[in-house]
């Protein structure tokens, strides 16, 4: 099954939340809360697996667009970093692009809310490196590079 959808429902919203309860697992830190808007794809089963995994669901208010902030922050990045310089070819090409720039985006990209660390870093003290060690990795055909040092 992809996980994108042209047509998004209660039940394929409610899976993609059961997907994310089973890779929460491997979390060291638990997730505390999650704030999602009045849509009505989001049924009682999809707040149940939320709630199941020792979440709080945080409705936004009634008529408040400055509330979803965080959310369109994260859609625009996407947008502007990657699907705007992409031309996707179908369904299956589209979920492999985001998936690369999803795990660049949660394990090599700096946020600055977060001091430059990426969110799911491995948390390593950085380790000095002269520039003729440092190799760059080319993700999604060269649209994003990472850069890494290496081992001594």
């Amino acid at each position: 099954m992809s996980p994108s959808t042209v047509h998004p429902d209660s039940a394929w919203v409610t899976q993609q939340a059961r997907n994310l309860a089973l890779d929460l697992d491997d979390r060291s830190t638990a997730i505390r809360f999650l704030i999602r808007d009045r849509d009505t794809k989001f049924s009682q089963s999809f707040d149940a697996v939320v709630r199941s995994e020792g979440a709080r669901v945080i409705l936004t208010p009634i008529r408040a667009p400055n509330a979803n902030a965080y959310a369109e922050r994260v859609i625009a990045t996407i947008r502007a970093e990657c699907l705007d310089w992409t031309l996707i070819l179908g369904r299956r090409h589209l979920d492999r692009t985001l998936r690369a720039y999803t795990e660049h985006y949660n394990r090599g990209r700096p946020h600055r809310g977060l001091a430059l660390v990426p969110p799911l870093s491995e948390g390593a003290d950085p380790v000095p490196v002269c520039p003729r060690d440092v190799r760059r990795r080319d993700l999604l055909g060269g649209l994003i590079h990472e850069y890494h040092g290496l081992a001594a």
